[in-house]
């Protein structure tokens, strides 16, 4: 399992929110270089970056940024945050970026995003599917977790058959920020319905036996946000652990 250790971007530093409410940002790093180079100096292959002024604005705010953090560190990067267009993907494609996360627009505009996925290839697109608990269904929330949509869990999955696509990030929102463990039981769901797919796991992430939890339920990358930069464990350890 991938340790994917996250940096999330508002007004050019690190912060970390609570089930997605920006009122809440916490700024962890003033100089996103800084923790970047901390993150590869660790061993890590992947981190996750996202735009967070962008997912608000549904539209990029950061990429110009996120494109100078990914020369300067020999680390592959997913990144995402407002990314609703072909040519949004591909800016951050041509930035460097390994790999375009796509969240609200993978819900609302299917057809589209599976276009930019033949384009592009299913290992440059990752999908990213927020959810709130809505009952016994899982809600998509959407425009940087601001606003509920009208799609389960099961129906917008259901939009990208097998063979369409490859990479899937997984939230729940209400343990997002919150060190109160992940949802190992949903990640398990998931799995278990789409064995095609390469499940990301995010939010909750508080301890070393959580990762491990989650690598049993079949994930096969974890995003860890604020354990890390609360000194939780070690980075190398996570890294192990996965």
């Amino acid at each position: 399992m991938l340790i994917y250790p996250a940096i999330d971007l508002m007004s050019g530093h690190c912060v970390r929110l609570e089930q997605g409410r920006f009122e809440t940002a916490t700024v962890y790093g003033p100089d996103p270089f800084v923790v970047l180079a901390r993150f590869a100096q660790s061993g890590v292959t992947w981190a996750h970056i996202v735009d967070l002024d962008g997912a608000r604005a549904s539209a990029p705010r950061q990429h110009e940024l996120i494109g100078r953090l990914v020369a300067s560190q020999p680390v592959r990067i997913q990144a995402g945050g407002g990314v609703r267009r072909r040519e949004d993907v591909h800016a951050l494609l041509e930035s460097g970026v390994a790999r375009a996360v796509i969240g609200s627009a993978a819900a609302a505009h299917s057809e589209g995003v599976r276009q930019w996925i033949a384009e592009f290839g299913a290992e440059r697109i990752c999908l990213a599917l927020d959810v709130k608990r809505d009952g016994v269904r899982w809600k998509i929330a959407v425009h940087g977790w601001q606003d509920a949509s009208d799609f389960t869990l099961d129906e917008v999955l259901a939009l990208y058959p097998p063979g369409t696509a490859r990479h899937v990030l997984i939230t729940d929102i209400s343990r997002d920020g919150m060190m109160a463990g992940p949802n190992a039981a949903l990640i398990r769901y998931i799995c278990a319905l789409r064995p095609d797919l390469e499940v990301q796991a995010s939010g909750g992430i508080a301890a070393l036996n959580d990762l491990t939890q989650l690598k049993i339920s079949g994930a096969a990358g974890a995003i860890v946000g604020r354990a890390l930069y609360e000194g939780a464990f070690p980075l190398e350890e996570a890294l192990h652990a996965g």
